[in-house]
């Protein structure tokens, strides 16, 4: 089940943990601020996502699609998806603005031992210049970020994940799954 919420105690209208169970039995455990911006909760949209990325459709036979492969998280908000993907083997890098870095490296620590591949956060601020990041990631993953699709249309191609494809218990008809590819250049580099 991925709805539990768990006080912390001390405070429990500001701070709260969200509980995203796996498949395999296995917790993540998400600390949430009860204030902030819209990047201090777990949203409906990271739960639909993680839970997809469990799906035989999306996870494939034997190893998992994930294993082995770099993934950036956009927009990580407490960092769900990116470190439900860590928990695949992937080497993750989970991004948001500066004031969420202590809310993804917080959560990042609660869950290293569930992560197979790696997981590190870095502050990325959409539209400014990118440095320190490693070459172009084998996936990119976000829930819930807004975006132009008239401005993107124009490099990538758009499929629709058919809603049986998602988790049989996480899905929404209000919550979509894209697969966006770059579009092959036309012509030759």
């Amino acid at each position: 089940m991925a709805a539990p919420l768990e006080s912390s105690g001390e405070d429990q209208l500001r701070n709260f943990v969200r509980v995203l169970e796996k498949r395999d039995g296995t917790v993540l455990r998400l600390q949430q601020y009860g204030s902030g911006g819209v990047g201090c909760v777990v949203w409906d949209a990271a739960i639909v996502l993680s839970k997809y990325l469990e799906t035989p459709e999306f996870s494939g036979d034997g190893a998992h699609a994930l294993s082995r492969r770099s993934v950036l998280e956009l927009g990580s908000g407490t960092g769900a998806v990116g470190l439900m993907a860590a928990t695949f083997g992937a080497d993750v890098i989970v991004t948001d603005l500066e004031e969420l870095q202590d809310l993804l490296k917080m959560n990042i620590n609660m869950n290293k031992h569930l992560v197979t591949g790696s997981v590190q956060a870095k502050v990325l601020k959409w539209g400014e210049e990118i440095e320190d990041f490693p070459s172009p990631p084998d996936y990119i993953l976000m829930a819930d970020c807004i975006y132009y699709e008239e401005l993107l249309q124009l490099d990538f191609d758009f499929e629709k994940i058919p809603l049986e494809k998602h988790d049989e218990e996480y899905r929404s008809e209000d919550i979509h799954i894209l697969y966006i590819r770059k579009k092959k250049s036309k012509f030759p580099s």
